[in-house]
């Protein structure tokens, strides 16, 4: 049997029924797209009504608001008419109310004046005084006023501000002395020789004191020898030739021969080094002074100073402890330290020239400054130490007031016995000059006197002029060390008994 036309006729059924189906699902799609359509043409008409409505009832809307604000325009145009009329009756208004103003104010002037000149007539007649004349005595009075007014400021501040500078005064001065590390000096006329042993007595001593007489000749210096362990004694009131005697006996100890013939040579050799000890004098008191920077001709000026006294007082130690003193001021009040220090340090240096030069120490100290190149205001605070010439700084003045800080502390100066009581008697009968003094009384070494007054004769408005003109004549007829304080004591006294 041939299959062939059987398949063929088969694949052309199935060929059909495939294209049937097709066409089915291709109908249906169809008509799914066609009810879509026809759904979003409802959906948009419907819109499109809606939208329709909408903008009808805006147009209504925006018609009414036209309506409206043309009602409002022509409501506006008619205020702004009738407020140009009121602002036109308002402005004719106050031109006429300012005519009639300025009429009343001249009038009122007028009439001012009139009565100014009829009132100052009136006063002028019962004062007898012009208006010039009036106002020259109110200024007067107001000015007298007003200077009352401010020389009374003027007073209170001025004793706030010495209240207070005296209490800062007192605390800078204590700091500056607390901080000293110089010792006190005292008036010596012998020099202590420590031996290193007795032994060493016999050999100073020499057979039959040969070698001591021979040493007291050559150097002028007397040799003690004592009971003192372990020293001897140079007397002498020549420093220098006591100085040089020192030298040559510690020379002569360390090399251990003593004999007429090296005491001679000692002794040269302690004459000839003395240039060397004074400038290592001179440098030492500039380095513990802590001033740097000197001329080598002032350096050995101080040296010089080494072996000079005042009042007991060493002059070279003076001036160490001087301007020590002053830089610590100085640097409490801001000062320069610097010109402070130089200027304490060399303010006596001139009394290593007066034995040899006419003029003052201070001038002679100054000039030789000024030749040594140091500035104008270490010269100047060197030249007005003892006031010989102004003080132009306040640095000259801390030199002046730490010169009298050095020289009148306790232990600075001293005297002899004689000399004291001597002084103490002369200050106390100097001041029992005065009349109306009963009694004069010396203290504190010197330096404060008290002085009872009679109450009969001395009244209390006299007791400053009394305590100024005790320390004029003191000033004048005694020379002193430091500073003498007046004290003037006036006490009455009354006592009765019942019986």
């Amino acid at each position: 049997m041939n299959w062939a036309p059987v398949l063929t006729i088969v694949g052309l059924l199935g060929a059909c029924l495939v294209a049937l189906v097709l066409v089915q699902l291709a109908r249906r799609e169809a008509e799914a797209v066609r009810r879509r359509a026809t759904e979003d043409v409802a959906t948009i008409k419907e819109e499109t009504r809606t939208k329709l409505a909408d903008a009808e009832r805006r147009e209504q809307r925006l018609e009414e608001r036209e309506q409206v604000l043309a009602q409002d325009r022509g409501e506006l145009e008619s205020l702004e008419r009738r407020t140009r009329e009121r602002v036109d009756a308002l402005v004719a208004a106050e031109r006429s109310a300012g005519r009639v103003v300025a009429d009343a104010e001249r009038s009122a002037a007028r009439t001012l004046a009139e009565a100014e000149a009829k009132a100052r007539a009136e006063l002028e007649s019962v004062a007898g005084l012009s208006a010039e004349e009036a106002r020259a005595q109110l200024v007067e009075r107001m000015t007298a006023e007003a200077r009352n007014d401010a020389a009374a400021q003027v007073r209170r501040a001025d004793a706030q501000a010495r209240r207070t500078a005296e209490a800062r005064a007192r605390r800078i001065v204590a700091t500056a002395v607390q901080r000293l590390a110089v010792p006190t000096s005292s008036q010596s006329a012998i020099t202590v020789v420590p031996l290193p042993s007795e032994e060493m007595k016999g050999r100073i001593i020499g057979k039959e004191g040969r070698n001591i007489r021979s040493f007291e000749s050559l150097t002028g210096v007397n040799v003690l020898v004592d009971e003192t362990p372990d020293a001897v004694v140079l007397s002498c009131f020549d420093p220098e030739r006591r100085e040089a005697a020192q030298v040559a006996l510690e020379a002569l100890m360390a090399d251990g021969r003593i004999q007429p013939q090296r005491i001679e040579a000692a002794y040269k050799e302690a004459l000839a080094a003395v240039e060397e000890r004074t400038e290592a004098a001179g440098g030492d008191a500039a380095e513990r002074a802590g001033v740097r920077g000197l001329h080598p001709d002032l350096v050995h000026t101080l040296g010089r100073l080494r072996l000079r006294t005042s009042y007991g007082q060493n002059v070279l130690e003076h001036l160490v402890e001087t301007s020590l003193v002053a830089g610590a001021i100085a640097a409490e009040i801001g000062a320069d330290v610097d010109v402070t220090k130089r200027g304490a340090l060399l303010h006596d240096i001139g009394k290593a020239l007066t034995a040899e030069q006419q003029g003052t120490h201070a001038a002679l100290g100054a000039e030789l400054a000024r030749r040594c190149g140091e500035s104008a205001a270490v010269v100047n605070a060197i030249a007005s130490h003892h006031d010989e010439v102004p003080a132009e700084t306040v640095e000259a003045v801390l030199v002046q007031a730490s010169d009298a800080i050095s020289a009148a502390r306790p232990g600075a100066r001293r005297e002899e016995l004689d000399q004291y009581v001597e002084r103490i008697d002369k200050l106390e009968a100097l001041v029992a000059e005065h009349p109306g003094v009963r009694r004069a009384l010396a203290m504190s070494a010197g330096h404060e006197v008290r002085v009872v007054v009679e109450p009969n004769e001395v009244d209390d408005a006299a007791l400053p002029g009394l305590a100024t003109a005790i320390a004029r004549h003191i000033e004048q007829d005694l020379t002193y060390p430091g500073e003498i304080k007046v004290t003037v004591v006036r006490e009455l006294r009354a006592s009765a008994t019942a019986g």
